[in-house]
């Protein structure tokens, strides 16, 4: 993926629940916003188990932050991306995300 110095995107998943499903649509929405706005895009995998699956964004400036929950249930991956490109497009509003000001041209475009 092409490094940007906007952040990247994180998929948490357990490697103990079965949602494979799930997983695809989530990586596949995931993949599709991190390169629209030139992010990375890395899955995280824990063997504790859970049952959701969380999308995060990190720009490196501290914490990483919760945008996406699938609470469990599947939804298609079109879904899934148009609540990431909603969440990306509010954080680049923010002061301490300055560097997504310039993707927020990309996230108005249709997909």
């Amino acid at each position: 993926m092409l490094k940007s110095d906007c952040g990247k995107l994180l998929v948490y998943t357990s490697t103990a629940a079965p949602h494979r499903k799930r997983l695809q649509f989530v990586k596949a929405a995931t993949a599709e916003i991190a390169k629209r706005l030139k992010l990375e895009f890395e899955v995280v995998r824990f063997r504790k188990s859970f049952s959701q699956i969380y999308v995060y964004y990190e720009n490196g400036n501290g914490e990483p932050i919760p945008i996406y929950c699938d609470e469990g249930k599947t939804s298609d991956a079109g879904e899934i991306c148009a609540s990431l490109k909603n969440m990306m497009f509010v954080l680049s509003f923010h002061p301490a995300h300055s560097a997504l000001r310039q993707t927020r041209q990309k996230l108005m475009e249709p997909s």
